[in-house]
């Protein structure tokens, strides 16, 4: 009788997330896949565009949208293009460090500080980001369009909007 090396199906198995070059572990989540169709003389013709955000959980998140004819081409496009501009977030404790507001075309976003074990309060691309950039917890609304390119926009210039206080005690020139 054969033995079966792998018990687990194909879906059950672990998934080993990809490793940037100085071999930190890089988190993926597709935020969004759109089927547009075209009509054409032989019909209509089907392209995918995908959505899909990274980061490392230790403060550095990028997004990356890619298009083509198939879904598994777009994905690969969006995943290269999150990877190749890390934005740096500033993150203390687990949260942020104060309430921000950000829009970014029709999208608004508002995020809060949370308490710890309050956990990632924000749907679809502000979830995903807040995820990626390793903020534990976080009271997020999202106001205005719901459009997840937009709003994944939005919440990484409120990320980036961010500041601590020794930050701003620097700038001003203020000795603590």
């Amino acid at each position: 009788m054969k033995e079966k090396k792998n018990l687990k199906s194909p879906r059950q198995r672990e998934k080993k997330n990809p490793v940037n070059e100085t071999g930190e572990e890089i988190f993926e989540k597709v935020v969004s896949i759109n089927r547009c169709a075209k009509a054409a003389k032989g019909g209509r013709k089907f392209s995918f565009s995908a959505l899909i955000v990274s980061g490392n959980y230790k403060g550095k998140v990028g997004y990356g949208f890619g298009k083509a004819n198939e879904m598994s081409y777009a994905l690969s496009k969006a995943s290269n293009s999150s990877r190749k501009d890390f934005q740096k977030i500033s993150i203390v404790n687990g949260t942020i460090p104060h309430e921000v507001k950000a829009h970014f075309s029709g999208a608004k976003v508002l995020l809060k500080p949370a308490s710890p074990g309050t956990g990632i309060i924000a749907g679809g691309g502000m979830r995903a980001v807040c995820e990626a950039v390793g903020i534990k917890d976080v009271l997020g609304k999202s106001l205005g369009s719901n459009n997840p390119i937009n709003v994944v926009k939005a919440t990484l210039q409120a990320l980036q909007s961010l500041r601590l206080a020794k930050e701003v005690f620097e700038t001003r020139g203020i000795q603590r």
